[in-house]
């Protein structure tokens, strides 16, 4: 883990930095960049200066953009926390949909993007999670902010199902919600291994099952 990207935090002379705006656009390229690359390869494998040449930037500038590693990686992690939130949002909130069908359609979704990219992408959380121990704890805590967020709206979805009638009343939503969430990923890894969509299609079938009991 000693050439991970977010560990090593001394930093190096970039270019001078230019305009407010174009300062703003470059680091969110170098965002896009990580997103891109780190759901693919995880953190342990990806260099800065592979971040900072897939975002058409010079390398050894990084340092122009932002202050450390850990930092960068925190708003990395923070984008991606954000794009799932209005992905989950977008399915979860649809109220023509029943609530249950909202959850497959946001399963069916993720189903899509996955095949989009050939299976090359996979979860920034997942990937994460595998090397946590290595990364400083900010990042645990910051990881644990997220599943909680994330879990909440699918919990909200689930009670809206209650309500509806379409789950028992004494199924508890907290729970389930958590039981989605943990599926959901190591989902995501076995469609990503096997380079199928089955893992998640079987996921959405056993998540749906199991709000039965």
């Amino acid at each position: 883990m000693g050439n991970s990207p977010f560990i090593d935090t001394k930093k190096q002379r970039g270019r001078p930095k230019k305009s407010a705006e174009e300062n703003e656009e470059n680091r969110q390229s170098l965002i896009y960049s990580a997103l891109s690359l780190l759901t693919q390869k995880g953190f342990g494998v990806t260099g800065l200066d592979e971040i900072t040449k897939n975002a058409g930037l010079p390398k050894g500038s990084f340092y122009a953009y932002y202050g450390s590693k850990e930092v960068f990686g925190l708003a990395v992690l923070e984008s991606y926390s954000n794009y799932i939130h209005k992905m989950l949002d977008r399915y979860l909130l649809n109220e023509s949909r029943s609530p249950l069908d909202r959850i497959d359609d946001f399963i069916s979704q993720a189903c899509a993007n996955m095949i989009r990219y050939d299976f090359t992408r996979g979860s920034l959380i997942g990937n994460i999670g595998q090397e946590v121990n290595a990364l400083p704890s900010t990042y645990r805590t910051e990881m644990t902010n997220v599943i909680n967020g994330w879990q909440k709206k699918v919990e909200n979805c689930l009670l809206d199902a209650q309500q509806n009638g379409d789950i028992k009343p004494d199924i508890n939503c907290a729970e389930k919600a958590d039981l989605f969430w943990t599926g959901w990923e190591g989902a995501i890894l076995k469609a990503k291994i096997e380079q199928l969509p089955d893992p998640l299609e079987n996921f959405k079938k056993s998540f749906r099952k199991s709000l039965k009991n």
